[in-house]
């Protein structure tokens, strides 16, 4: 825990820490971090400099609690829903995280592409989002949040390429080329489709972690896009 930190742990200070990091959200979403001054971001939220200095130490220590704070929202939206049935669960949290990226598009970038120059700091925040997501997943289509470390790679590689996708999918307008891009739900099922691939290579690879059962019509898309209990 930085001293940041350490000073927002009054109910008012949390409020009043937790005001500033919405507001560093708003900004950091629509201009860079070194377009960014502390007089620009005290004058927005509507407080003195000092203020943002005694919760955060410094403008990167304010970043790195925005990227944090974007991180939670994201595992939290991706992880929820424990009740629900093991299938249900994986496709809820695909939706759950491309929901995220559709209305979050400058956080998202931030959380996977490492923020300002590849800080090295929010690499590690992402670093630890992936295992979670990855464990998240494993734990609805396994049962358990541990897997042997090939399955783990598997989960991984597939959680790149997802990356790679919503990339693509939020930064790409239509185009008289390509008029349609998409909506959430076709690009769910995709995602989800490409999952149960994985899953079944890793059965192929690690027997003992057999792919969960699909849909009575594995190769019907229809199954994939059905609503999802819950979606937000």
């Amino acid at each position: 825990m930085n001293n940041g930190q350490q000073r927002g742990t009054t109910g008012r200070s949390q409020a009043r820490r937790a005001e500033l990091i919405a507001t560093g959200r708003k900004l950091f979403a629509d201009t860079s971090y070194d377009a960014l001054s502390m007089d620009d971001i005290a004058k927005h939220a509507g407080v003195a400099k000092g203020l943002i200095y005694y919760y955060f130490d410094s403008k990167r220590g304010y970043y790195l609690a925005i990227v944090e704070d974007s991180v939670a929202e994201l595992v939290a939206r991706a992880g929820g829903d424990t009740g629900l049935p093991g299938a249900e669960r994986v496709r809820r949290t695909v939706d759950a995280y491309l929901h995220y990226a559709e209305h979050h598009h400058a956080a998202y970038r931030t959380i996977v592409t490492g923020g300002v120059g590849s800080d090295a700091e929010v690499l590690a925040i992402r670093d630890t989002v992936r295992e979670e997501l990855v464990a998240t997943i494993a734990e609805g289509a396994y049962g358990r949040r541990t897997l042997p470390p090939i399955a783990r790679l598997a989960l991984v590689g597939w959680l790149s390429g997802v990356e790679g996708t919503t990339l693509d999918w939020i930064g790409a307008p239509s185009t008289p080329d390509q008029p349609d891009q998409p909506d959430r739900a076709e690009l769910g099922a995709l995602l989800v489709r490409q999952l149960r691939a994985t899953l079944e290579v890793i059965e192929e690879f690690v027997p003992e972690c057999p792919a969960p059962p699909g849909h009575e019509e594995p190769l019907d898309p229809l199954g994939d896009l059905a609503p999802v209990t819950g979606s937000p």
